[in-house]
């Protein structure tokens, strides 16, 4: 991939820590951020509409789309297939635009070590109590299947150490205020103001 004007980000967490929810506040606080809209193979869940929260789509067409080499990054979790579209990606950011992937921790370090200049932000519940009470909330799993994911967690939680940020969502308001530094912040790098203001900083150095 060519040089980017755009920031990247990354946001991974395990199910039922909010990354969702804070990613959705964020969007509308930052509007200058564009999400990237994965593909997936899962079934549509009551409430999620195609193009919006995914591209919906068979494992065929996943499938095909993968040997075209369409994809940033895929993964396996669960036993359905999710992708980002490396087209989309590439076209935003080369716009100046910045973008956020809310991916799961595999596909963050797929993308980290294709764009190392990748932000990549990791969240985390402020305990498990907290996890298995939003997990048994949301009234989307039985039983069986809330087990399953409290177990997947703690092997996705350990990979919080790869992430350049790590944000504890225990208060709800005061993680997207984190979310909101985070991205700020990265706007402010030198390399990013310079690209962004070069001719008025061409003209003050040219100033007598």
């Amino acid at each position: 991939m060519s040089q980017a004007a755009g920031t990247l980000f990354t946001v991974s967490a395990p199910s039922g820590a909010g990354k969702t929810s804070l990613v959705r506040a964020l969007l509308e606080a930052e509007p200058e951020l564009q999400v990237s809209v994965s593909h997936t193979t899962r079934a549509m869940r009551p409430g999620e509409q195609d193009g919006v929260n995914y591209h919906f789509c068979d494992r065929e067409h996943f499938s095909a789309m993968l040997g075209r080499s369409e994809f940033l990054e895929h993964a396996e979790v669960y036993g359905n297939y999710y992708g980002t579209s490396q087209r989309f990606v590439e076209e935003q950011l080369a716009a100046d635009c910045d973008v956020i992937l809310e991916i799961d921790w595999q596909g963050a370090q797929q993308v980290k070590r294709l764009l190392p200049d990748t932000c990549a932000i990791f969240v985390l519940p402020p305990s498990e109590q907290a996890l298995r009470e939003r997990l048994s909330q949301r009234g989307q799993d039985d039983a069986a299947t809330i087990e399953l994911r409290m177990a997947e967690a703690v092997s996705e939680m350990s990979h919080y150490v790869s992430a350049d940020y790590l944000v504890i969502n225990d208060v709800f308001d005061e993680a997207l205020e984190e979310l909101q530094a985070i991205v700020r912040c990265q706007r402010l790098r030198t390399v990013a103001q310079a690209r962004r203001h070069m001719a008025q900083i061409a003209d003050l150095l040219g100033a007598d």
